[in-house]
């Protein structure tokens, strides 16, 4: 029984990135040998073992093989005559199908080193168009590190594009991997990715992407929920809204793109906005239950349209919630009037922080 460092941790240590944690596979094991070693079994659909001291994840050498479209289709058999090599073979990138032994040394078939040292997202064989997923893992690892795709490799997606693959991804699968690579270093580079290999308009036909505005997003080092915001300043409600539904997308950037599409002409028309209208706007976004979404949504609004000042926004939002909204309704004439009331009192300190 043999245990190697295998995947990110050794790409990672070769790239000098901290290493986290680290994945181990293990060769000539049966399950039982695992368990007998002291090893706690984790894993549902193939063997995977947690450390008995470092907790971390050892799985048994594996080959998989496709039985069906989709991601899930695939027969997977462990057993201890599966090689390190014909593991690491079934692996979608050769960046990710290196190894370490326990003694340090570099096991690399595939030339992923290479690959790391020439900036290149190579595939390891044909068994990638297995997989659709790996299309926008692809597409996501070139956010990352700004690699080019291999020309093969290129060519290789196109034609899975072609063939329908990626009809057969499910929602939660993308959001995923669409969410992972908006969220690094040069998110743009996803998306010039999927344009580039045709994969873009059948994964997301909705959207317009500025990759500008995205590079300043990333560069100040904005959150997931502003960037995805980003993606809806282009479109109407009603098609993010769809967007957001097809995608199963979480709550929070979801309500962040949502109100970036309902308020964004409000807020390009607040500089000249009387105190009601920008109450109004300030209503329609939620601004004063949920102050931190909104400062998302004009940080948004900054990074989608570059010399814009929401300051006098801003100053509303401030001045609104000072109001002493209990206080205004205890003085309120009777039960129906406290919402007026209290407007009529958020307008009047809009109007003087403003002068106007």
């Amino acid at each position: 029984m043999k245990a190697y460092v295998v995947g990110g941790a050794v790409r990672d240590e070769l790239l000098g990135v901290p290493v986290t944690d680290r994945d181990w596979v293990v060769v000539g094991a049966t399950p039982e040998e695992m368990v007998a070693a002291g090893y706690r079994p984790v894993g549902a659909d193939f063997p995977v073992f947690l450390h008995p001291k470092t907790h971390e994840e050892h799985a048994l050498a594996r080959t998989e093989r496709k039985q069906g479209r989709g991601y899930k289709g695939f027969t997977v058999h462990a057993a201890p005559d599966v090689t390190l090599e014909q593991d690491l073979a079934r692996r979608d990138l050769t960046i990710n199908a290196m190894a370490r032994d326990e003694a340090g040394r570099l096991i690399d078939p595939f030339g992923g080193a290479r690959d790391l040292e020439q900036g290149v997202l190579r595939h390891v064989s044909d068994a990638f168009v297995e997989d659709p997923v790996r299309v926008l893992r692809l597409a996501r690892f070139a956010a990352r590190y700004g690699f080019r795709v291999a020309d093969e490799t290129m060519a290789l997606v196109r034609r899975m594009v072609a063939a329908g693959e990626l009809d057969h991804l499910v929602a939660e699968r993308v959001w995923q991997e669409f969410a992972t690579g908006l969220a690094e270093p040069r998110p743009e580079r996803m998306f010039e990715t999927l344009e580039a290999c045709g994969a873009l308009a059948p994964l997301f036909p909705e959207l317009r992407v500025d990759h500008a505005a995205l590079q300043r997003a990333a560069s100040e080092g904005a959150p997931l929920d502003v960037r995805f915001a980003l993606l809806a300043w282009p479109l109407h409600e009603d098609v993010m809204r769809a967007f957001c539904d097809r995608l199963r997308v979480p709550g929070d950037p979801r309500d962040l793109a949502l109100a970036v599409c309902r308020c964004k002409g409000r807020i390009l028309a607040a500089r000249s906005a009387s105190a009601r209208e920008l109450l109004d706007l300030l209503k329609s976004a939620d601004a004063l239950r949920r102050p931190e979404r909104f400062s998302a949504l004009l940080r948004t609004a900054r990074l989608a349209q570059p010399g814009l000042s929401t300051t006098r926004v801003a100053a509303a939002g401030a001045a609104a919630s000072a109001v002493d909204a209990g206080a205004v309704a205890r003085r309120a004439p009777d039960a129906a009037r406290i919402a007026e009331s209290v407007d009529a009192a958020r307008e009047q300190a809009i109007a003087a922080t403003l002068g106007s």
